[in-house]
């Protein structure tokens, strides 16, 4: 053991010695003296991730710094996200993470994590244009990954809190998703107060309604993070269900809930449109034959006659359906609607469709055997 090393751990035993902490500094100071430097490693992460110890600065510059290169990369890093907590001046926090990059540089999982902790310095600091090339820059290295880790679930969550602070709604709906989904995978925990998921809740929910071209409502209405919404936002729930299943009447009877939220209100028109496309979508999806009538549609949608087709023209550049328009019979056949993730009426439905095609096939079949009998007689 270094004369300084010795020194530093001598020091903290004594500081220390009626604290809880002591264990851990003489457990430091023998397997650092046995070199057992995995277990020093898991002694010293355990140190750090449950106790919150202060001077976690000099903790590093004073012990971890002398044994680094025996520490596993990622293991390194995780050290230093914490260690940089401790250091006040976001230029500081990232001349230290950055000097850690350079020791791990050669590890893709702990490159891609010190990426993300340089992102995270940058949006509080009100990088946003760093942030973004950061979000950028590791996209196509996070996909590239095989497996679910901890590491995916931290960029979710920096893109997420970045799309969030810019202002664009489906980028935050869409790597929020992916957060969560990762949260929900197996040996990956990262857990939050409910007052943080009361308020992540709220923000999906929002960011689904007024996210340009989201049309699948499916995955967070299945959920349980919806569970987490506060008294006063338990109606975001119906507003999602109003616009999954395209219903009208539900999105006018919540208005005067919805109205006195500010996002909401200042875009009731878009909501609109985009609650009509997804009335259409469903429409097309219940239609046994895939036929509707301009009327069909306008009654549904609340549309005058004059605006369907326009409606039905936007759904199909959007290529939310496809189908072909016939104006001369005012109607629209519908080949196709873009997949979602349905709710148990709708799969109920599906599965009414489904029989009832079957049952025409069989009859069909069997019509078809007994003509060709008479035929070949």
């Amino acid at each position: 053991m270094s004369t300084s090393v010795s020194d530093y751990l001598a020091k903290q035993q004594q500081v220390n010695a009626n604290s809880p902490l002591l264990s851990y500094f003489v457990a430091f100071e023998e397997l650092y003296n046995k070199k057992l430097y995995h277990q020093l490693t898991i002694k010293l992460l355990q140190f750090i991730q449950n106790e919150n110890p202060k001077n976690l600065v000099e903790l590093y510059e004073n012990f971890i710094s002398d044994f680094e290169t025996r520490i596993k990369h990622l293991s390194l890093v995780e050290m230093s996200s914490r260690i940089i907590d401790q250091i006040p001046l976001a230029e500081a926090k990232l001349q230290f993470i950055e000097k850690i990059q350079g020791k791990v540089k050669n590890d893709v999982l702990s490159n891609i994590l010190c990426n993300i902790i340089i992102g995270q310095i940058k949006l509080s600091s009100g990088d946003f244009k760093g942030t973004k090339e950061i979000i950028e820059t590791n996209d196509s290295l996070i996909d590239s990954e095989m497996g679910i880790t901890t590491i995916h679930a931290r960029f979710y969550q920096l893109a997420s809190d970045y799309y969030q602070k810019v202002g664009n709604h489906a980028e935050y709906y869409h790597n929020a998703l992916r957060y969560l989904g990762c949260c929900g995978s197996a040996g990956v925990d990262i857990s939050e107060s409910d007052e943080v998921l009361a308020q992540r809740a709220f923000t999906l929910a929002l960011a689904a309604i007024l996210g340009k071209d989201v049309y699948n409502f499916g995955e967070l209405l299945l959920h349980p993070i919806l569970k987490k919404l506060k008294p006063e936002h338990v109606y975001m729930r119906d507003m999602l269900n109003a616009f999954n299943s395209g219903n009208i009447s539900l999105f006018d009877e919540l208005k005067p809930k919805w109205s006195t939220q500010l996002d909401l209100s200042t875009n009731e028109i878009d909501m609109r449109t985009k609650i009509c496309l997804l009335c259409l979508m469903e429409l097309a999806f219940s239609a046994p034959s895939g036929v509707l009538t301009f009327k069909n549609i306008s009654d549904s949608t609340r549309l005058p006659i004059g605006d369907v087709e326009l409606l039905v023209m936007k759904a199909l550049s959007k290529g939310l359906v496809k189908g072909n328009i016939d104006e001369v019979e005012s109607k629209v056949t519908i080949t196709w609607v873009q997949p979602r993730v349905l709710n148990k009426n709708q799969i109920s439905n599906m599965k009414g469709r489904l029989e009832s095609w079957i049952k025409d096939v069989n009859e069909f079949s069997s019509k078809l055997e007994t003509r060709a009998q008479e035929i070949i007689a």
